[in-house]
């Protein structure tokens, strides 16, 4: 596919690319029927692009921008389609990648996330099913290794090895939060553009959150890190890789929402997951479960739940990552309590507690809404035995 450095597609334009992703959605089988043009974006080609966007866990807005245009590029490639290596720094991405991971996991080797990118983790997989089955041990997934895998019937399926691992490292951690990382990534109001009155407010209520979180990891231990300031512009990768740098243990980015419906209301939570390819971070999802529920028992927030995302942010983090949708600023409701300071404390105590909480074993783990940021504190006070 032709790349579109930053171009967003949408109904009523018309050229080559247009064509293109007109005809990799027919081949994807969510187009029915020809069109009157095939460089035209008309409304039947928007309606498939929002189903595209549905199945492969992306923001629902019909809009061809650059991630939609990427996850279509990924959406061609089946696995025996091409050679695949890793290359550092341009790492081959798509559901051949997808396929090969899931693959390797079943037959009981790592690959860290199953993700769609072929990184160092999958390579070092690769190469120890090549060396158990003799194989030239070169990490390249070429015609006699996929020949190979595809004689082979998986040991175990559901990557169940990947969530034992995760669920061991956390247990390994221990429950203490002392010394542990945590970036905390406060994030621009997307819905709407940066010179709009609404991102101002909404950057100084999501950067005061994040600051009230900080603030209270630091006082119980916690490395705790924001990533760049309130209102900074930066792309999803951007801030995985700020996360990554920092080597952390959790990450959480907080924003706001908006909406042409001003009976939107409530909080919702994100983690990584695709339906598409049968993959999801369980201890993501865990992590988004406990935040959610901590901020829903302790304020009078609509409970929007917990969503599988594929978002690069929640995609490319190597360390359970969770997006919290802190309520909508076009809802009355919502922006009259996020303007309290009270309600903001205690959105950051709950996120905190939560944190807490995800490394605490179950027959020691309390009721949501129970554990006080009072209590964390003075635990780290106390001499441990």
């Amino acid at each position: 596919m032709p790349a579109i450095d930053g171009t967003a597609f949408r109904r009523g334009d018309i050229g080559p690319a247009v064509a293109e992703i007109r005809s990799l959605l027919d081949r994807l089988g969510l187009l029915n029927g020809s069109a009157p043009r095939q460089d035209s974006f008309d409304a039947s080609l928007e309606l498939a692009v929002r189903a595209f966007q549905q199945q492969r866990g992306l923001t629902v807005d019909g809009i061809v921008g650059p991630s939609t245009y990427r996850r279509l590029d990924e959406a061609r490639w089946q696995l025996g389609d091409r050679v695949l290596n890793h290359r550092p720094g341009a790492l081959l991405a798509g559901d051949d990648v997808f396929a090969l991971q899931q693959r390797l996991l079943d037959l009981g080797f790592k690959v860290g996330r199953v993700d769609g990118y072929f990184g160092a983790e999958t390579e070092a997989g690769l190469r120890e099913l090549q060396r158990n089955l003799g194989l030239p041990v070169d990490g390249t997934c070429g015609p006699a290794t996929l020949k190979a895998l595809n004689r082979l019937q998986p040991r175990v399926s559901g990557g169940a090895p990947n969530t034992l691992r995760a669920e061991e490292r956390i247990r390994t951690a221990g429950p203490r939060l002392a010394g542990k990382i945590v970036v905390v990534d406060p994030m621009p109001l997307l819905a709407v553009p940066p010179e709009h009155e609404a991102r101002a407010r909404a950057d100084a209520i999501v950067g005061d959150v994040a600051r009230r979180v900080e603030g209270r990891l630091v006082a119980i231990g916690v490395q705790a890190y924001l990533a760049g300031r309130p209102g900074e512009a930066y792309d999803d990768a951007s801030r995985a890789a700020f996360a990554n740098r920092a080597d952390a243990d959790l990450t959480l980015s907080l924003t706001l929402d908006a909406s042409t419906n001003p009976d939107a209301a409530g909080v919702a939570s994100y983690f990584f997951g695709s339906d598409t390819h049968g993959t999801r971070s369980s201890v993501g999802e865990r992590f988004a479960g406990l935040v959610q529920r901590e901020i829903v028992a302790r304020t009078d927030s609509a409970d929007l739940r917990t969503h599988a995302k594929t978002w690069d942010f929640l995609r490319l983090t190597r360390m359970p990552a969770v997006r919290l949708d802190l309520g909508y600023l076009t809802n009355l409701a919502d922006a009259t309590r996020l303007s309290r300071p009270a309600f903001r404390d205690t959105l950051a105590e709950a996120i905190v507690v939560a944190i807490q909480r995800f490394y605490l074993a179950p027959e020691v783990d309390p009721n949501t809404g129970v554990l006080q940021f009072a209590e964390l504190r003075e635990a780290v006070r106390q001499p441990r035995a």
